[in-house]
Parts: C-alpha cells; structure tokens; sequence
C-alpha cells in the first residue's frame, strides 16, 4: 500500500552516480536508453524527497530555459546540470517543499517539453555542485532568469542571457490563441497568469478572427517571467496555445468588469451597457451549430468555428477527443500550477489521501468534500493506516480535478495530501467481513452533483474558499437561523448576504479550514418541509 505514496519518485542509473559527475565533465554516464524498463511508475523506488529534481527523456535540442520553465511556477529555480547527449537534466530548487510540490503536481499531470513527455523524480543528491566548463551556458541562462524572479539585473554579459534576458519593455502581454477548439476564458487567464504575480487587469477581443487579450501585472518583472514560462505552451491538450508578446501599451484603460474586460484593481466598475456578459463556454454551450461567440470590445459578437471535428459542447461525453464537461475546469486548476494538461487516457480515477485526522474523518466526510470536484464512487479508509484513505472518483479528469483542489488544505486540523493512486478501483469488502464501517460504496447516492448532464454545477466548480454559497433555503429562515446553525459547526460568520429570492445566499466564514468543516457538516442538511441545504464554495466575497 505504502507504494503509493512514491509514485513518481523513481531512480535510475544515473540517480546512482557519485558526486564527481558534476566536477568532471568527462565522467562516463549509463546511456539514456539502458533504464527505459524502469520507467513504469508502478516500479518506482521509494527516493526520498530532494530539492534536486531528475528530468529524463528530454526531447533532442531542448534549451536551457525549456527546462528551468517547468520548475519556474513551483518556487526559485538555483541550479540546473544539463546532460545534452543523455537527454537529461538535473534542476535543484530553492526548497525541499517546492521540490515536493513540483513532483506531485508532474505525478498527475505530464511534464511536456516541446510536446514530449519528459519523466521527473526526485534525485539522490541533496544539492548541485556545478562547476565545470561545460555547463557554463547553463548558468548564465540561470543567472538570468533567477534575475527576473528577483527584479534584478543580470550581471553576466555571455551571448546565454543576452538572448533570455533583456529588460521587460512593459508590464503589458499581448496573448493570442492558436488552435483555439474550446473557449478561454478570463478567468482562465487570470488563474494561469497569476502564478508569476499580481494581475491587474485583463481585456479581451477579437482582432483578425482570433481570439486576444491583454493582460497587465503590477510589475514588467513579472511579465517578462510569464512570457519565458508560458509561451508557447498548450492550455488544453493539444490545443489553445498560448502565443505571447509584450504589448507596445504599459497602462490599461479598463471601463467595464465583466466577462470581456476586468480591472481588479477597481472592483466598482459597472458591467456596461446594461447588456448581461456572455461568458464564452456559457454561449459554447448555448449554440447549437458547433460556432461559439466572444464578444469584442465594440461589443459586436463574432463566431469561430470549433474546427478539428470537436463535437463542441460542455456537457457531451468524450467522443472524438472532445473534452469532457470537468476537463475545463481541472484544466484551469491545472493551470494555477502548471499549464499543459496531458492527456487523460492512463489516468486512473482513485485518489490516495494522506495525513488525514484518523479521529475525525469518516468516509462520508470525504465524500462529501471530494465531492465537490466530482462524483466520489467509492472511500476507503485504510484499515491498518487510518491516516490515509482510497477515493474512487467517475474519471480521471473528475480525479484531477479534486487533487489540484484539495490537495494542500486544512480538514479537521490537518494539511492533507492528495495524490493519484495506482489502484485502478477500490475494492468493497468480501462478504460477511465487518471492516468496522471503514468502506462505503456510495455509487448510488442521490447527493452527486455531476450526474445530470447540462446541470449548472459544472459551472460552479471553484478552490476551497472562505465564501460558501448556500442554496434551496426555506422561504421562513432568517439571515439570523442560518448564522447559528454555521457558527454551530465550531467556526465564526463573518459575513452574510442573501439573494434577491432569498433561496440562495452567501455566507463567509472566518478561514477556508471553517469553511471547509461548515460544508462537510451542512452540505444536504435538513431544514425542514424537505428542504435540504446545498452548500458549494464560491468564488465572491461579500
């Protein structure tokens, strides 16, 4: 059982070397192809975790900075070792814990170099020690990327960080979509810049029949890091590619926020034109003859085609390679860590979590909590390790999608862990076996959310949030009832707002933790009349 937690910790041959590889360049390394029978993930060894990563199968002529970009959104990137004729690398983070990061978020989702799937494992050594002419380009690269994390200028003139580095023109991206077969949304946008700092504002519009938009940071830095990290890169697999320049602007004139345009530094800003804002996959969804529209900032609507043979709807299944209704949203999950979404075929469906309050949880805590992200089948709580648990989830991109939600936040007390299991189903106990109520099949529960195709929960898929947006409330309970019974579950209401119908409202909390604890004990609560209370997180703040 344990194996499950070193998945994508594998070693190989090179892992074994002694530390003079990196003082001797001509040190003779084990050839690339000699450890591709270990490169399951099943056979994984358990390495333990290390802040220098181990990066096999890059693709021929891969650059310096390709490599540094998949350790970038993780944390501060210190050293990098290229192996050019072995087709590796070795990248050595700031900390252990951005190491840590980095390899769970490439456990579910594959690293892609260039479109190719590229392997990433802890390595054995604890540290880089670089100091060999040949790896002279590399750290200038370095030098100048570490350079823009920090605001600094480089102070390394070599051809190397010339061709990286140039000081940013301005805190202003201009980004075009390429093969654009699924709507990108602002909010996409914003979660996948936000990464490298403070976006500030964003417009988008349609100019030569492709969709654009301009985003501004807070600070050309952060811009200038953005474009070495992102261009280029897929946003859904195999397509949207982000193409990425600075723009000749460096201050955006917002006037309206809403779905085309947002100044977040000014949330009062009115919608405009008293005209309701069409969120793209809204009217992807809404148009039946496979065209979407966006619509530009003079306001007129203009339709792509879907192209590609991309049965072009939210709520259809997975045919053609279409994307299925959660793979939007986990792909934006996705994205606040690490942009191309790999495809989902090898993706099993079963969770593993870890660092669990053995005292508290139960299997219908988890699901109930897992089960915001996705319809949660089957949980099992490990008989001889209560601490961790098994959750089998419809599919892998529902899987996905709760992983890089959940995985990191507070339940019960507890930061928990969650990773994607090797198991491709949970068992159910034999017949007749008591296993104390630790296995509970749940597949025929009337509490999923995304059964019903078209519902509007696929929707409304957000983070874990101190804002809890509550729904189906009797006609006859008060702002008053609902704080009692929210401060009852051991957390403190620090704001309400009902809706104009008064059957929907929105309730904050003091943390996210409370939040997450009201909503795994209130989620269907009864409140009488057959009313049950619908609680979700919400992405508004009162």
């Amino acid at each position: 059982m344990d194996g499950d937690v070193a998945v994508g910790v594998k070693r190989s041959s090179d892992e074994l070397l002694s530390g003079s590889l990196y003082n001797s360049p001509n040190s003779s390394v084990t050839a690339n192809g000699s450890d591709s029978k270990k490169l399951r993930v099943e056979d994984s060894m358990d390495s333990p975790p290390s802040r220098v990563i181990h990066i096999r199968k890059l693709p021929n002529e891969v650059s310096e900075t390709e490599v540094i970009a998949l350790g970038l959104p993780f944390g501060k990137v210190t050293n990098i070792l290229m192996l050019k004729g072995k087709n590796q690398a070795f990248l050595e983070l700031g900390t252990e814990e951005a190491a840590v990061t980095m390899v769970n978020y490439y456990t579910a989702v594959t690293p892609q170099v260039r479109n190719v799937p590229v392997f990433i494992q802890y390595s054995n050594h604890k540290e880089l020690k670089t100091d060999s002419a040949l790896n002279q380009r590399a750290q200038a690269v370095l030098q100048a990327v570490s350079a823009v994390q920090e605001g600094g200028s480089p102070n390394s003139d070599t051809a190397a960080s010339e061709s990286v580095l140039t000081p940013a023109p301005s805190p202003v991206l201009r980004i075009i979509i390429d093969n654009m077969f699924y709507p990108v949304t602002l909010d996409v946008l914003q979660q996948i810049f936000s990464k490298f700092g403070t976006v500030m504002k964003i417009i988008t519009f349609t100019k030569n029949n492709q969709f654009q938009a301009l985003l501004q940071f807070s600070d050309p830095v952060n811009a200038q890091q953005a474009k070495l990290s992102l261009d280029g890169q897929n946003i859904y697999n195999s397509c949207c590619t982000l193409r990425i320049d600075f723009s000749k602007l460096v201050n955006l004139n917002v006037k309206y926020n809403n779905d085309k345009s947002r100044d977040y530094t000014r949330p009062e800003l009115p919608a405009g034109d008293g005209q309701p804002a069409v969120d793209p996959a809204v009217a992807a969804a809404l148009n039946s003859d496979n065209t979407f529209s966006i619509s530009t900032q003079s306001g007129k609507l203009d339709s792509y085609c879907s192209g590609g043979g991309f049965p072009f709807s939210l709520y259809l299944s997975q045919g053609r390679g279409a994307i299925s209704p959660l793979s939007a949203a986990a792909a934006a999950a996705a994205a606040a860590g690490r942009v191309a979404l790999s495809g989902h075929s090898g993706t099993t469906g079963v969770l593993l979590v870890s660092n669990l309050n053995e005292e508290m949880v139960t299997p219908q805590s988890l699901f109930t909590l897992f089960g915001v992200y996705g319809d949660a089948q089957r949980v099992k709580i490990l008989y001889n390790k209560k601490d961790s648990a098994l959750i089998q989830m419809a599919d892998g991109n529902q899987a996905q999608l709760a992983m890089s939600h959940l995985n990191g936040q507070k339940m019960y007390g507890k930061i928990i862990r969650v990773t994607l299991s090797k198991h491709q189903t949970v068992q159910l106990p034999r017949e007749g076996l008591d296993d104390q109520g630790l296995t509970k099949d749940f597949t025929n529960s009337p509490l999923h959310r995304f059964k019903k195709p078209g519902s509007k929960n696929f929707q409304n898929i957000f983070p874990p949030s101190a804002t809890l947006h509550l729904s189906n409330i009797p006609t006859d309970v008060t702002e008053e009832d609902l704080r009692l019974l929210f401060s009852n579950s051991g957390g403190t209401v620090k704001a309400f707002k009902f809706f104009q119908d008064r059957k929907m409202a929105l309730l904050q909390m003091a943390t996210v933790e409370e939040a997450i604890q009201a909503l795994i004990d209130l989620h269907n609560y009864d409140m009488g009349d057959g009313h049950r209370l619908r609680v979700s997180f919400s992405k508004s703040t009162i």
